[in-house]
Parts: C-alpha cells; structure tokens; sequence
C-alpha cells in the first residue's frame, strides 16, 4: 500500500507523518471491543424512568399535590417514550445495506423522536389536568440529564 504525502509540506507534527496507518488484526478488535463495552439504550432508559419514578415520588412528598406529581411524571414521560421510540427504531434496523443507510436511519429516528417530543409537549395542558409546567420542565430536564450519567456510570475498562 503506497503512503499519501500531503502536497504541502510547510507543517511538521514529528513521527506522525512519517508513521504508516496499520489496521487492527480481529485479536486487536476484539480486545478493544472488550475494554470498551457500549452501554444498551434499554438500560439508560431503564435509568431515566427510574430517576422518573424518585421524581414523581420527591414531588408527591415535598408538595403533598397530586397535579405536581402529575406534571412531574408527565415532563419524564416526554424523555423516557421517544428515547423508548428512538432505541426500538434503532435497533429493529436489521436490514441496514451500509453505513449510510445507517446513518440515514439514525437521522429519521432522530427526528421521529424530536417530533413525538414536541407533540407531547403540545399535547400536555390537555392530558394533564392543572399542569404546572415548572413541575413539568424540572421532570424533563432532570431526567434528560439521565444521558450524561449514563456515560459516567457505563461499565469500566477490564484491565488484560
């Protein structure tokens, strides 16, 4: 395989230009696959309705009204079903022909979650009787948040 010399040569980053790419053997994958294991959609959204329910529980508790506890478990709700929706589209891709059909798919199911978000955003002085949206935007941001966790709390690194 002949190595591809940039036209211009005024930047120098020392060994890394001189040093040829070489993929990985299907040992080397797969150890890196094993130190790095992903994190399953089902478990963050197991995690977000979760950290839901404590939501609606501290609400229920601290004010004593069921509406707040309502409105609470209602701006949950708007995370938790279109992540649900999102990693069930995801993850029936079976017949993917290439990485940009992937990609595609990612997009699509991407939108299709913002778009039932919105909706239930919408639809929320409707189906929540005496909404208090402060309630209901402490729920979504709160379990929103439950992503970044997700990435902190992810299995760690087996150690070879």
């Amino acid at each position: 395989m002949s190595k591809i010399t940039p036209a211009s040569q005024h930047w120098d980053d020392g060994e890394a230009a001189d040093s040829a790419y070489t993929p990985l053997t299907a040992e080397q994958a797969k150890l890196l696959r094993e130190q790095n294991p992903p994190v399953s959609p089902w478990w963050v959204i197991a995690a977000q309705l979760g950290v839901g329910l404590l939501l609606v529980l501290a609400a229920w508790v601290l004010t004593g009204r069921s509406n707040e506890a309502w409105s609470t478990a209602y701006g949950a709700l708007v995370v938790i079903v279109p992540s649900a929706l999102f990693a069930w589209g995801l993850m029936n891709q079976r017949s993917v022909i290439n990485t940009v059909m992937g990609g595609f798919g990612f997009v699509v199911w991407e939108a299709i979650k913002i778009a039932a978000s919105i909706a239930m955003l919408f639809a929320a002085s409707h189906l929540v009787a005496d909404l208090d949206w402060l309630a209901l935007l402490i729920g979504l941001i709160v379990t929103l948040k439950v992503y970044w966790v997700a990435l902190l709390m992810r299995r760690k690194r087996k150690t070879v």
